[in-house]
């Protein structure tokens, strides 16, 4: 995230008189000079005026309620060679939002001299330093606490040391200790009791889920910290107890780290003012200990319970009656105890699912679900980005290059933010042997691994993986089954007040035939076999255009917040584009006779490479044409692969297999079962396409 909540800085009145006076990251405040088509300029001084393109505004520039003179504050993001300033958005829109103020006066006296607020709120710039405490120290301590609820420190002398000097850091302003010791404390140095801080408990006992009720006064909270945030002003402690999650502010001086004995996995006792800063709740931490013993035994099986109290499902959610559904019950309601405690643990959700219609179905139904138990358990706005990510696959094979992606990531995250490692939920892919060595990666390091695929499935893989959801596995006969109508059951199972929402999903993922139980509940939803259609082909498009993208918002907007015109829009180019392609493909066919009627496409003679339709679309569109009886085969073939389509369920793997005792030499290979997608030696494309052809004709006829 380019903003985050506790990245907080004093803002800037500068006195300068050039562009190249500025300091790029700083927040200054100045003066609304007048609007363009493209932004607004803001004059920082009499002859430095920046540009805050409008790209840069959280809003519409039109719906700004800005006039020109109006007084706002900006961040200076570059100074370019030639004079020009870029700004940036600033949330904080109030000099009593920010953590105090500083003169920037290049060529004088007063450059980093504090300016006192004159807002007359509590919100003002002086902020608490957190104090550790030692035991025999009780007088101390009182002051301490005293001074920190009042904004001050233990001796008169404070007053004049609220805001920092301009040469520490980025100019944040900071409480500074009066004594030595203290500030050695606050800074977790000089403990003779092994970094743990011994808090007293004076104040009363509150849990996450009601701070609401307690702003403005000074609590005790109890909890695990699930993650540590070292910001340009305070660390920020997350927080983890029985009834949510907290962001804890420490800070001691800008940019530096607050209790750093503290770990990921600790449990402690924190004492702190509940605020609310930009319509978030958070704590400004007074003090932090770690307990042991029994008292940290108490808060872990408190903890412990809670979660199992509140993970498991009570039973699966249906949105229609499919035998194959109720084959996994079982295994959907473990699923769904994954993903809600790994929400509950503060452990991020990575779904990784295939860039096709139904894949994109399938991602969004989970992230539906799962995106509202997070803001609910974090009071962070950006959580719900923070600890959910979607990130689409060309394929639907999680290879060693997939996962190689995701390990590099978590344990970027591990080391940098001492970020838990991810649960990653595979839909409609990591189901057969091709994936076992990506899913083997991140086994390795930990990570949890649940697989929800309506097709194919190896049972081989339930090793490699925490859960699986695959009615195959079940013995049940999925053949009508679509994974985006199992993964939309996982997910009303997840979250069952969403269900309403997701009604109309398992409709838009099958391109054939869909079962009459889905039809009806999209029907009764509001969405006829017409809205269907163009939901899906308009999914379809959008996920060949950047495919590893998630498209968060336009996918939102498409399946959930569309009244037709946009779908109705995208779908239009999605026929016209296909439409063209397959009246080119099918004037170029090469139709083989035989037991078996066998039409072959050279793609990469007639598609148009790098543009839509992708070429597993394209075959499944002319296989679904063309094909008049269950003996009917297409072939798509490209440069070092092909991609099969029959009506009869063919052992892709098996053929490939036959195909490479025929042509040893060729590197025959089944690259992705569910695709259907063989691949061979370039040098050897046809040799190797004609022994696939037999193999496949022979196990059909």
């Amino acid at each position: 995230m380019d903003w985050i909540t506790h990245e907080e800085d004093v803002w800037f009145d500068f006195r300068g008189s050039s562009p190249d006076q500025l300091v790029s990251g700083r927040y200054y405040k100045g003066t609304v000079d007048g609007f363009a088509d493209f932004g607004v300029f803001v004059d920082l001084s009499p002859g430095v005026t920046g540009l805050l393109h409008r790209s840069e505004l959280d809003r519409r520039l039109e719906s700004l309620d800005w006039d020109a003179g109006d007084t706002v504050f900006v961040q200076v993001k570059n100074v370019r060679d030639n004079g020009n300033v870029d700004l940036a958005w600033s949330k904080r829109q109030s000099d009593g939002e920010f953590r105090g103020a500083q003169v920037h006066d290049p060529d004088g006296d007063a450059d980093g001299e504090p300016i006192e607020s004159d807002d007359d709120d509590d919100d003002g710039p002086v902020r608490k330093t957190p104090t550790a405490r030692n035991d025999g120290d009780d007088e101390a301590e009182e002051a301490d606490r005293g001074s920190a609820r009042t904004g001050t420190t233990a001796t008169p002398e404070a007053d004049d040391v609220d805001v920092a000097d301009g040469d520490r850091g980025n100019g944040s302003t900071a409480a500074v200790a009066t004594e030595d010791h203290d500030a050695d404390r606050a800074h977790g140095d000089g403990n003779e009791n092994g970094g743990e801080n011994d808090v007293t408990g004076a104040h009363e006992h509150v849990d996450a889920a009601t701070l609401d009720d307690h702003i403005g006064e000074t609590v005790g909270l109890e909890g695990e910290i699930v993650s540590i945030r070292q910001t340009s002003g305070p660390t920020v402690f997350e927080l983890r107890d029985d009834t949510g999650v907290i962001d804890c502010a420490a800070f001691v001086e800008a940019g530096v780290r607050a209790y750093p004995e503290v770990e990921v996995g600790n449990v402690v006792r924190l004492d702190g003012e509940v605020e609310r800063r930009y319509d978030e709740l958070q704590v400004e931490t007074e003090a932090l200990s770690v307990l042991d013993g029994e008292d940290a035994a108490a808060v872990e099986q408190r903890l412990a319970d809670a979660l199992t109290a509140e993970a498991r499902p009570e039973s699966v959610t249906e949105l229609g009656d499919h035998d194959a559904i109720d084959a996994v019950d079982d295994a959907l309601l473990d699923a769904a105890e994954t993903i809600r405690r790994a929400i509950l643990e503060s452990r991020p959700v990575v779904v990784r699912h295939a860039a096709t219609a139904d894949g994109y179905v399938a991602g969004a139904a989970v992230e539906r679900a799962v995106l509202p138990l997070i803001r609910d358990e974090h009071a962070a706005a950006e959580a719900e980005y923070h600890y959910f990510t979607r990130r689409p696959l060309e394929d639907a094979v999680y290879d060693m290059d997939d996962a190689t992606n995701d390990v590099t990531r978590m344990l970027q995250d591990r080391d940098r933010h001492d970020e838990k490692l991810p649960l990653v939920l595979l839909v409609g892919t990591g189901s057969t042997v091709e994936s076992s060595d990506g899913l083997g990666l991140l086994g390795i390091y930990g990570a949890q691994r649940v697989v929800v695929d309506a097709e194919v499935a190896d049972a081989a893989v339930a090793e490699d993986c925490d859960a699986i959801v695959n009615p195959g596995l079940a013995g049940a006969d999925a053949a009508d089954l679509s994974t985006g109508s199992l993964a939309a059951t996982l997910a009303a199972t997840v979250t069952p007040d969403v269900s309403d929402d997701l009604a109309h999903l398992p409709a838009i993922s099958y391109w054939g035939e869909t079962p009459e139980t889905f039809t009806d509940l999209a029907a009764d939803a509001g969405y006829n076999a017409d809205r269907t259609r163009e939901l899906r082909e308009a999914i379809a498009l959008e996920a060949y255009y950047q495919s590893y993208e998630d498209k968060r918002e336009l996918i939102t907007d498409l399946l959930f917040d569309d009244a037709g015109g946009l779908a109705g829009h995208i779908s239009e180019q999605f026929r016209q584009k296909l439409d063209e392609e397959i009246d080119t493909a099918t004037a170029n066919l090469d139709r083989r006779a035989g037991d078996v009627t066998v039409d072959v496409l050279d793609t990469d003679a007639y598609t148009h490479s790098f543009d839509f339709p992708p070429t597993a679309l394209l075959i499944d569109a002319l296989h679904r044409r063309r094909s008049a009886n269950d003996d009917h085969l297409t072939v798509g073939v490209g440069t070092d692969e092909l991609y099969l389509r029959d009506d009869r369920g063919l052992d892709v793997r098996g053929v490939a297999a036959d195909a490479a005792e025929r042509v040893a030499d060729a590197g025959i290979t089944a690259a992705s079962v569910r695709d259907g997608r063989i691949e061979f030696l370039s040098g050897r494309r046809d040799d190797a396409v004609d022994a696939v052809i037999d193999a496949a004709t022979d196990r059909l006829a």
